[in-house]
């Protein structure tokens, strides 16, 4: 990606409010600024997306929120109810997190089963499953990316924002090649700069998600358009 035109950029970005502690003046917040913005999504907590789809309403920007955050531990069924019930309330991505422990224990299948369950609860939802890569391994990354990818899920991502570590152009890397065109890729966890989203744009990622939105936004658009 070589220009950094501000629409381009919004239109990548899930602007992002995970903190336990955030309220609804917050997500009121978020809501106006993907507003302005024109960022493709607010990502927000369970709790926050019916208030976040009636702040909306018809609007281009989409409701994305989290299942089974932040660990991934939750049984299978549990997260089948998750994503079902964040689609009632008006969830348009399920940003999943896996069951880590099936692919330290290299049971792909199981993990498989699992995020196909989930996929298949929610047919209205775009799906996105979040690999946290700092726990992994590249081969369980690549082999979580195309599990993910044969189960069904449009994205795979890397990270909540709440692992040892966020996203890394390799992990977007390995990511990509893993599977073979079969998904797309979110980078998430630590992106806060322009140049930090123009480089995993570049490594092959579709989607960033990110906190800092707007200071990324405000970047693009005091950048030099000549650059």
């Amino acid at each position: 990606m070589k220009s950094c035109r501000p629409d381009e950029i919004a239109r990548v970005i899930d602007h992002t409010l995970l903190r336990p502690d955030a309220v609804e003046e917050d997500v009121v917040r978020l809501c106006e600024e993907a507003l302005v913005y024109g960022f493709h999504s607010v990502c927000v907590s369970p709790c926050f997306v019916e208030k976040a789809r009636g702040l909306l309403g018809k609007s281009p920007v989409r409701v994305c929120t989290v299942i089974g955050f932040p660990a991934g531990t939750s049984t299978a069924s549990v997260k089948v109810y998750e994503a079902m019930e964040a689609e009632l309330f008006g969830a348009d991505e399920l940003d999943i997190v896996m069951n880590m422990a099936l692919a330290k224990m290299g049971r792909w299948d199981d993990l498989r089963r699992e995020i196909g369950s989930v996929v298949m609860a929610s047919p209205g939802s775009l799906h996105k499953i979040i690999l946290e890569t700092g726990c992994l391994n590249d081969d369980e990354i690549i082999r979580a990316s195309q599990a993910a990818a044969e189960a069904g899920a449009e994205f795979v991502k890397t990270s909540t924002g709440f692992g040892p570590r966020g996203a890394s152009i390799r992990d977007v890397e390995l990511m990509k090649r893993a599977v073979s065109g079969r998904a797309l890729i979110k980078a998430a966890g630590g992106i806060r700069t322009l140049g930090q989203v123009v480089s995993f744009l570049q490594a092959g990622a579709s989607r960033i998600g990110t906190s800092s939105g707007v200071r990324i936004m405000e970047e693009c658009l005091n950048r030099d358009p000549e650059v």
